[in-house]
């Protein structure tokens, strides 16, 4: 299959799943599927505001933000359920670990979307064959639709997949820019809202043709750095790597695995615990950090998922408490029935500087014993600075060389934090 990737350049994917919360509602309830639907704010207000909605409401003309009382008069019948985010982010997170298994080079940009290279993944297949295998787990085993774009970089793969929905499939090549990108209004294209399209018009750009060949002097005195930027993204050039890393105030750290079978006894899988806790704990560890809650991820033999958190009273980053609470989390959750995925998630992330313990009964006297040692560290960062000494744990380590089945990290989590999408999905 190496002969169908390119010798120099690089193939990525974005892959944007359809009405995310709407589908996801009509996975866990069968019988919303086919009917309108929408996700509101304030469901039982007429203020309440559209979040997201089905294709068969899309049909009446109900859109994103529209406010409720205007979707209702428009489609009657139109079903209005409150977000279940819950719901949300174990679909996410479903989502994102079914696009692991074909790349480790993978970068969630919000809940529901996300950027692959593949470029080194030519031994799995074809990008045409990958892009087809994501889209037919995605649907068989979370029951969700999404699309999906193929070309040689981010801007241009992000264009792709907005161009059929639902359940599309798109390749969009540099040689197409002029036939399919130049004809479309600025306003379409990914990166320049409404307010910046209409600035646009001021110099004559209409189109994105008119972008690619704009005049750089005239753009950047309109729109500064930022005009020459969208003027390359006009011409498809676009250098940003795929990173799992990019957002440096990442939200949380974590570790799952895909269990080499299912797995019922209890002791292996506290065993597969205690090796995501070290993991987990090394990542923490290497960023500085503490979390304030934790979760797990399991899923069953018959490919349901569950995630569950609990909010700890003290922060941790040490294995033997990661591990402990997992487990704790596990036993609650757990149902006995064979289990083919672990996940362990801290989040809630705290820079450890600023991490605060409250001491229990249970944990002061341990405490106690270090307070004279703390005193004198602190004192020593008070008049050296505060990276004059360091504790061991502060250090770099390298990573565990822990692995169980196929392993995938989490390190970057959209699943507290939702960025507004300025378009329609």
């Amino acid at each position: 299959m190496k002969e169908m990737y390119p010798k120099n350049g690089r193939v990525i994917l974005h892959v944007d799943m359809n009405s995310f919360y709407a589908s996801v509602e009509m996975a866990y309830d069968p019988e919303l599927k086919g009917k309108p639907l929408a996700i509101a704010g304030n469901v039982e207000e007429r203020r309440g505001i559209i979040v997201t909605c089905s294709y068969e409401a899309r049909k009446f003309g109900v859109k994103t933000t529209m406010p409720l009382w205007e979707a209702k008069k428009l489609c009657p019948k139109l079903i209005v359920k409150s977000p279940n985010f819950d719901r949300y982010r174990a679909a996410s997170m479903g989502m994102f670990e079914i696009l692991r298994q074909y790349t480790e080079l993978v970068e969630p940009v919000s809940i529901d979307e996300g950027y692959m290279d593949i470029t080194e993944s030519y031994e799995i297949g074809s990008p045409i064959g990958i892009a087809e295998s994501i889209q037919k787990r995605i649907l068989e085993q979370l029951d969700l639709p999404c699309s999906i774009g193929i070309a040689p970089n981010k801007f241009l793969a992000k264009m792709a997949s907005d161009m059929k929905k639902p359940m599309g499939i798109t390749i969009l090549r540099k040689r197409d820019i002029p036939s399919v990108l130049w004809p479309l209004n600025t306003n379409e294209m990914h990166g320049v809202g409404r307010k910046t399209a209409e600035k646009l018009t001021t110099i004559g750009i209409h189109t994105i043709g008119d972008l690619a060949k704009g005049n750089e002097f005239q753009l950047k005195t309109l729109l500064g750095i930022n005009g020459l930027r969208i003027k390359d993204r006009a011409n498809g050039i676009d250098s940003r790597p795929v990173d799992p890393e990019s957002v440096a105030e990442f939200k949380s750290i974590g570790n799952s695995t895909t269990l080499p079978r299912d797995i019922s006894n209890q002791q292996e899988l506290f065993a597969i615990l205690d090796s995501l806790a070290e993991t987990v704990s090394v990542r923490l560890k290497r960023k500085n950090v503490l979390a304030s809650t934790l979760g797990i991820t399991i899923r069953f033999k018959d490919r349901k998922t569950i995630t569950r958190s609990k909010k700890l009273s003290n922060p941790i980053h040490q294995k033997d408490d990661i591990s402990s609470a997992a487990k704790q989390l596990f036993i609650k959750h757990w149902n006995g029935n064979p289990v083919r995925l672990l996940g362990i998630t801290g989040s809630d992330l705290l820079d450890h500087d600023d991490a605060y313990k409250q001491l229990d009964l249970f944990s002061y006297e341990k405490d106690a014993k270090k307070e004279p040692l703390l005193n004198t560290i602190l004192n020593l960062r008070e008049k050296y600075g505060k990276h004059i000494v360091e504790t061991a744990s502060s250090q770099r380590p390298i990573d565990p060389d822990h692995k169980v089945g196929t392993e995938t990290s989490f390190n970057k989590d959209f699943l507290r934090s939702f960025p507004e999408k300025h378009k329609d999905e």
